[in-house]
């Protein structure tokens, strides 16, 4: 298995396989509605620009070379104008993932699709479908929308493949698929790290020369029995040193970390497959389910089993209500 840092293990859970992927010309006024249940939209601005407008009355401005990513699931829009919305003009609607009986892409009338104006606000967008329940501890360090800024050589690139995309040619799908799940690690990426302080711990601790090997083997590895004496071994200073500067860059003790990752991990496991108790212990790096049910419980206030049953329940109580 490759080295998986914590952002490519969170990530893996997120996909743009076959996600609604446009590359949209739009001429003023307009107004564009997101109805996704998509977990993360990413709309990069080529040309132009506009507002968007979050259902919790947030304004966010972006223009030529902005990258925005919106969390999800609520509604938004993205006008030309906030004044657009007055009732006065239609808002055209694109709602998620092609192969949903819920969703689909609307008929865009008067939208031009891979068409070419200097005066026009051009786009591309991307919604993410995720696989699993791996990406919520990401979409906890996010806000409800962030914006980045690229350079005009990236966004000239971008345009081009776009515009090769809505050729529809052989390829096209899985081309922009691959662009818009590069374009979402390197969007993330930049505004972590511009975030600094406001970084999640597991990232700014990747960041750090002392920390980092110890993160990147313990995330590897997480099976193994890590104790604070065997991270310190990999940072290849003291325990009293390690212990020190974790807790003062990470926010708790690298304990505390550890557990606070396989919890995660155990959550992810028990929501998105069938393995047995037994099994997800020892692959969180538990000996035994007792030891794991345990500690699963003192973190999570439910037994794993409990926990399981929960998000069965609430998986086919969804699937009914549709």
């Amino acid at each position: 298995m490759p080295p998986m840092d914590p952002l490519s293990s969170l990530l893996s859970g997120i996909r743009a396989e076959g996600a609604v992927v446009s590359h949209v010309v739009l001429t003023v006024p307009w107004a564009v509605r997101f109805a996704d249940i998509a977990p993360l939209t990413m709309i990069s601005v080529l040309r132009g620009g506009g507002v968007l407008l979050l259902s919790d009355g947030t304004e966010q401005a972006i223009h030529a070379g902005h990258t925005a990513i919106v969390r999800g699931p609520d509604p938004f829009h993205l006008v030309d104008h906030p004044a657009t919305l007055d009732g006065s003009h239609a808002a055209y609607e694109i709602t998620c993932f092609a192969d949903s009986p819920q969703c689909g892409a609307r008929e865009l009338v008067g939208i031009q699709w891979g068409a070419d104006s200097e005066k026009a606000t051009a786009l591309i967008v991307g919604a993410y479908r995720a696989s699993g329940h791996r990406h919520e501890r990401l979409l906890r360090a996010l806000p409800p929308v962030l914006v980045v800024e690229d350079d005009a050589e990236v966004c000239a690139w971008l345009e081009t493949a776009a515009a090769d995309a809505a050729r529809l040619s052989a390829g096209s799908q899985a081309l922009m698929d691959r662009l818009l799940d590069w374009a979402l690690v390197c969007t993330l990426r930049i505004w972590f790290d511009k975030a600094g302080a406001d970084a999640p711990s597991w990232y700014r601790g990747l960041a750090d020369p002392v920390l980092a090997p110890a993160l990147q083997s313990f995330h590897n590895r997480p099976a193994e029995p890590w104790t604070v004496a065997s991270l310190a071994a990999q940072a290849g200073v003291s325990r009293a040193l390690f212990a020190k500067r974790f807790t003062r860059l990470m926010g708790r003790p690298p304990l505390a970390y550890v557990t606070e990752c396989r919890m995660e991990e155990a959550e992810a496991l028990l929501s998105d497959t069938d393995l047995g108790i037994a099994q997800i212990a020892r692959s969180v790096g538990y000996a035994d389910a007792f030891g794991f049910s345990a500690a699963f419980k003192r973190h999570k206030g439910r037994s794993p089993s409990t926990y399981r049953a929960g998000v069965l329940a609430a998986a086919s109580g969804s699937r009914g209500a549709k």
